[in-house]
C-alpha cells in the first residue's frame, strides 16, 4: 500500500499485481566449457574491429570482450559441440 500526496489531498494506491521474474538458470558446466570454447575461437577468428573513420575507437576496443563473451552465449545455447558427454565421462 502507497500513499500518494497531490497537493493537500492524500490517495490511497493498493497494489493488486505483483510481478516476479524467475531466477535464471545457470548453464550446465558442458554448456559453460562450450561457451568458454566458443569465445577463445570468436577472439581469435571473429569479426574484427575497424579502424580510421569507421572504427569505434576506444569503446569498442574495451567492450569487445563484452560482445564476444554474449555471441558466444547465444552460439552456445544454440548449437551443441558434445562437450556435456564429455564431462560427466
Amino acid at each position: 500500500m502507497e500513499i500518494i500526496a497531490i497537493g493537500k489531498t492524500f490517495m490511497q494506491v493498493n497494489s493488486r499485481f505483483t510481478v516476479s521474474t524467475p531466477a535464471p538458470v545457470p548453464p550446465s558446466p558442458g554448456k559453460q566449457l562450450e561457451q568458454a570454447f566458443l569465445e577463445e575461437m570468436l577472439k581469435y577468428c571473429g569479426p574484427k574491429s575497424l579502424s580510421g573513420s569507421f572504427g569505434g575507437g576506444i569503446g569498442e576496443d574495451q567492450f569487445s570482450s563484452f560482445m564476444i563473451q554474449e555471441q558466444a552465449a547465444a552460439l552456445a545455447s544454440r548449437i551443441d559441440l558434445g562437450f556435456g558427454k564429455w564431462v560427466s565421462q
